[in-house]
């Protein structure tokens, strides 16, 4: 019997990162910005264009972007739930084939209210639920909630600080889903993790796969002079992993 063969998720930043993740045959791309803070919601400008780069390589649908206003936990106020219910919506018109979100309430439970708002917002995407699930109260409970209010896929460390050291959470995770939903393996994902990771039945790998570039010195109040770029290298060898090669 040939090795399970796992679907690739490849977090991108810019229009390079989707063109190098079409190219090496990733089934699609999370579209943030800020990655070093664990991803936030990318400009309207960068949405159209990763968008549009996509769709001229002939992958529509290609592109699922992250709906996170800010950083620093999951429990949100009605102003932010207006803006990322902006956020979907403005996704979905500029033709994005799905959207990633995760909200929690005090508890650690799954915030039902913005949860539903959101997927209603995202009509036809794909709705993923991001790694708010890995501070959640209850990682195995939150399977059936994210089912039953049309959640397509949830991502997740098995609530570890690397994915390969949270593989009980993970295999529970995906005995609970019963292919109700998807569980897909992210944070810390390196490629000798992936074969692991397939054993215990997730159903993709997420990793942004990208190197730090040098850049020019901007100056004063310019920031720091490396940035994060996808790394061709390593989504090849991920992509040869994933598909058992």
């Amino acid at each position: 019997m040939g090795k399970r063969m796992l679907a690739v998720e490849i977090a991108v930043q810019d229009v390079q990162g989707v063109r190098i993740a079409v190219a090496e045959g990733a089934d699609r791309v999370e579209l943030c910005s800020a990655l070093g803070v664990g991803g936030l919601t990318p400009s309207a400008g960068t949405i159209e264009a990763v968008v549009a780069a996509a769709r001229s390589e002939g992958r529509p649908g290609f592109v699922h972007v992250l709906i996170r206003p800010r950083p620093g936990g999951f429990v949100y106020s009605t102003d932010e739930l207006d803006v990322m219910l902006r956020e979907v919506r403005f996704a979905r018109d500029a033709g994005a084939g799905g959207v990633v979100i995760g909200a929690l309430d005090d508890e650690g439970g799954i915030d039902l209210e913005i949860t539903r708002a959101l997927v209603d917002a995202a009509g036809p995407l794909d709705v993923t639920f991001h790694r708010a699930a890995d501070v959640a109260t209850d990682p195995v409970a939150i399977v059936d909630v994210l089912a039953a209010v049309g959640i397509r896929r949830v991502l997740t460390s098995g609530q570890a600080a690397h994915s390969i050291d949270g593989l009980p959470t993970l295999a529970a995770m995906v005995e609970r889903a019963a292919g109700r939903i998807q569980v897909m393996a992210g944070g810390g994902v390196t490629v000798p993790d992936i074969e692991a990771l397939a054993g215990v039945g997730v159903d993709a790998v997420h990793l942004s796969a990208r190197r730090i570039v040098i850049g020019t010195a901007s100056g004063p109040g310019g920031g720091d002079v490396t940035y994060d770029a996808t790394d061709v290298a390593l989504v090849r060898a991920t992509m040869a992993a994933a598909r058992g090669r």
